[in-house]
């Protein structure tokens, strides 16, 4: 960690990501959302919302906050900004979800929940990107992983706006006929925006930092690299500033997302051949299984590529579309997430506890505060129920959606038990677990000293 200080609040923001992920399984176990409803139906955009924005987007958050300054090797700027944002973004978020609720005819409030939420959610990912971005514009020159970094947080803010441009429609309280024409014509942007320029470009950077550290490997360097943003740069400026001018000049917004979707794929091939030099030139020969579990992700990346035009070749269009979209959120960065939580969790929890006493007493190591053997069949079960509901999807089958929705639920749930353990300290022997000097662990956040 190059001597940063722990971020305080990386971990609620990573316990509030975990159930929201968590929920969202549930939904889709018991049938709720698409494919037993439409994709723009109320059910579905519940479903959407809890994973991308109280899932991932938190996720990618907390774990920007903790690992920003190790990538430009500085401070935090404004570190106290965590917090409001995160009391920002979790009401929001409820209250977008509520507000969907009541659409779903689920509730009946008399209330301007969609537009107080999207409010809310703007403000709170705007604190975040304020936070972020000032601490990335006093690191200048950038290298490529904090690139991709300052063009994920780009994506954050127009995601966001364009959310609160729809939640204020919807709820009524904006009727300019511009405004409406966004809300009705410019989901595809919103969620390239989301999906392709915030989260996939967050994770992207991050992994190209965080490869290296796990597994011993030289840093990415070459023109294959620079390929890999500037393909991943072109497909969202096309996306969201070529979507943008043809939902305005009044041409077809899906036939701009295609072509910055060829774009992407070309991202992914560089990107690819990055990680896979990660795994090769790697002086950690024996992988632990944050790394293993990672190499499934990747995989479901590329079958999240390849996927749209075999099944579109199948005459089913709209399936293609939302298989290709599921597996790249729960096989991918999901599952990426979940295998980088396995490692992060234990490690921070390891600086936290152990930091202040290292050689002054004996302590434990990272790797004792997990279960691998008894982990690594969750992991499996994950991946396993995620390509599941990918082909049940792609075929139309609801009961084996739902039967694979319920595996991920499981496994996930597990998985969320076993990162509670090494938080807590479950699984470390007696006689190391708390050495005189060190800091017994809060679930929620650091007590470290220094913690920001």
């Amino acid at each position: 960690m190059n001597g940063e200080p722990l971020s305080r609040w990386t971990m609620a923001y990573f316990a509030a990501a975990l159930l929201s992920l968590l929920a969202a399984e549930a939904l889709m176990a018991v049938g709720y959302g698409y494919p037993v409803e439409g994709l723009r139906a109320p059910a579905t955009l519940v479903v959407v919302h809890l994973s991308a924005v109280g899932w991932l987007s938190l996720l990618m958050c907390g774990a920007l906050f903790q690992f920003i300054p190790v990538l430009v090797n500085r401070p935090l700027a404004s570190p106290g900004l965590m917090l409001p944002a995160l009391l920002c973004i979790i009401p929001g978020l409820v209250l977008l979800v509520s507000g969907f609720l009541v659409l779903d005819s689920l509730l009946d409030i008399d209330a301007p929940l969609l537009p107080i939420g999207g409010l809310l959610l703007l403000t709170g990912f705007a604190t975040v990107a304020a936070s972020l971005g000032l601490t990335l514009v006093r690191s200048r020159p950038l290298a490529i992983p904090s690139a991709f970094v300052v063009a994920g947080l780009a994506g954050l803010l127009v995601a966001a706006a364009l959310g609160f441009v729809f939640t204020q429609v919807l709820g009524g309280t904006l009727s300019v006929p511009v405004l409406t024409d966004i809300a009705a014509r410019g989901v595809p942007i919103h969620a390239a925006a989301g999906l392709g320029g915030w989260l996939a470009m967050c994770a992207i950077g991050v992994s190209y930092r965080l490869f290296p550290m796990f597994l011993l490997a030289p840093d990415a360097q070459g023109s294959g690299t620079r390929l890999a943003f500037l393909f991943a740069a072109g497909a969202a400026v096309t996306a969201i500033a070529g979507g943008l001018a043809a939902l305005f000049a009044g041409w077809p917004v899906p036939a701009v997302i295609l072509a910055a979707a060829i774009s992407a794929a070309g991202a992914t091939v560089f990107y690819g051949r990055d990680v896979v030099n990660f795994y090769r030139a790697r002086r950690r020969r024996d992988l632990e299984l944050n790394m293993k579990v990672a190499a499934l992700a990747f995989l479901s990346l590329a079958l999240a590529v390849v996927m749209p035009g075999v099944i579109a070749a199948l005459g089913r269009s709209e399936a293609a579309i939302a298989a290709s979209v599921y597996m790249a959120i729960f096989g991918w960065l999901s599952g990426l997430g979940l295998a980088k939580l396995y490692k992060i969790v234990p490690f921070m929890t390891w600086l936290e506890c152990y930091g202040p006493v290292l050689g002054r007493a004996p302590t434990p190591r990272v790797q004792d505060l997990v279960r691998e053997a008894r982990a690594g069949p969750w992991f499996l079960l994950y991946f396993a129920s995620v390509w599941a509901g990918t082909v049940a999807m792609a075929l139309g089958s609801v009961t084996g959606f739902r039967v694979a929705a319920a595996g991920t639920f499981a496994a996930t749930a597990a998985i969320v038990v076993h990162l509670v353990r090494a938080r807590m300290l479950c699984n470390v022997d007696c006689s190391l677990r708390f050495p005189v000097g060190s800091l017994r662990p809060s679930l929620l956040h650091s007590l470290a000293p220094g913690g920001r």
